[in-house]
């Protein structure tokens, strides 16, 4: 059944949304931070460059309607493991080579 319910369409399949496009847009999210350590709280000024383009990048992953069917394949699959085995598989964290 791929029915989905309300808080699947508006929040748990757009939570798998952000955690993937900060994972492909990760370049960009650490020029951004990295910018953010360096200049204090001059932050707002002088990363606007950084965070334009991280902004970009995200957003083009949230409109992108195919990004969006991945994204609930990949749910749907989550939780037909789920409904099977009763456990819950913890989605694994992108983490930077810093």
């Amino acid at each position: 059944n791929s029915k989905l319910r309300h808080v699947e369409k508006d929040v748990l399949i757009p939570q798998i949304m952000r955690d993937r496009a900060k994972e492909l847009c990760s370049d960009k999210v650490q020029a951004f931070t990295k910018c953010c350590q360096e200049t204090g709280i001059l932050m707002v000024v002088k990363c606007r460059q950084e965070n334009t383009a991280l902004k970009d990048c995200l957003v083009g992953y949230y409109s992108d309607p195919s990004f969006y069917e991945e994204c609930k394949a990949e749910y749907l699959k989550q939780r037909e493991e789920y409904r099977a085995t009763g456990i819950k598989k913890k989605r694994q964290k992108f983490t930077p080579n810093v």
